[in-house]
């Protein structure tokens, strides 16, 4: 990524085709937490506990979407997850490595 990172959001998404923002503070149930999209700080309702590093849906992902995060594929959500919510191993089975689901056409944006 070039240049600097911008202050001032409670977590951080690198690419504006990106279902997930990374927590860049322990986030909590309830709370309204901001991320930077581009130049854009947003909003959105923290729907359950999210650990620092951890990641956040910054909208609704249907099941069997390919998630995006720093721009790249990372997985195939097993369920629908809504924005807000922790997205981690509960919801999204890796991808990495299986030629299996590789070699499967038809990804959902």
């Amino acid at each position: 990524m070039a240049g600097p990172i911008p202050t001032g959001a409670d977590a951080l998404v690198v690419d504006a085709k990106d279902h997930v923002a990374t927590s860049l503070r322990e986030l909590k149930r309830g709370e309204s937490a901001s991320y930077r999209l581009s130049d854009e700080v947003k909003r959105i309702e923290v729907l359950e506990d999210i650990p620092f590093g951890h990641k956040i849906a910054i909208m609704d992902i249907e099941k069997d979407t390919h998630i995006r995060k720093y721009g790249e594929t990372i997985g195939l959500a097993t369920m629908a997850i809504a924005a807000g919510a922790h997205v981690h191993v509960h919801n999204v089975e890796s991808i990495r490595g299986r030629g299996d689901q590789a070699a499967q056409g038809g990804q959902k944006a």
